[in-house]
């Protein structure tokens, strides 16, 4: 993770490419996506949030096989730059803390009627 809360959510099955997701997938993922930026914003209160898709390796996916979208809080003054200057990760909070969080602020129900992880 590049901050405390970033997350990915992605689909139950593995495809590489987003256009290879049935209908039905596509929009269970962007409702889960909606669900994690209100869980991220209910958290973390940030400044804004970043929601995006690497798709394929050029495109620097770390898992180029299966799709996935990232959600991060962002902050107006965050050290973002610490992994292109000095190749650090800056976390204030333990991975199982910020899965915590998350989970206690996620909707209990997303738009679809699916129930929180």
């Amino acid at each position: 993770p590049y901050v405390s809360g970033h997350l990915l959510v992605m689909p139950n099955r593995a495809v590489a490419q987003l256009e290879d997701l049935e209908a039905e997938e596509a929009t269970e993922l962007w409702s889960l996506v909606t669900d994690a930026v209100v869980a991220v914003k209910a958290t973390y209160a940030p400044d804004g949030v970043n929601v995006g898709a690497n798709l394929g390796s050029a495109a620097g996916a770390g898992v180029p096989d299966h799709v996935h979208v990232h959600v991060l809080p962002r902050w107006s003054a965050d050290s973002n730059f610490m992994t292109a200057i000095a190749e650090a990760r800056v976390l204030p909070e333990p991975l199982s803390q910020t899965w915590e969080r998350l989970r206690a602020a996620w909707p209990t129900t997303g738009p679809t009627g699916t129930v929180a992880p």
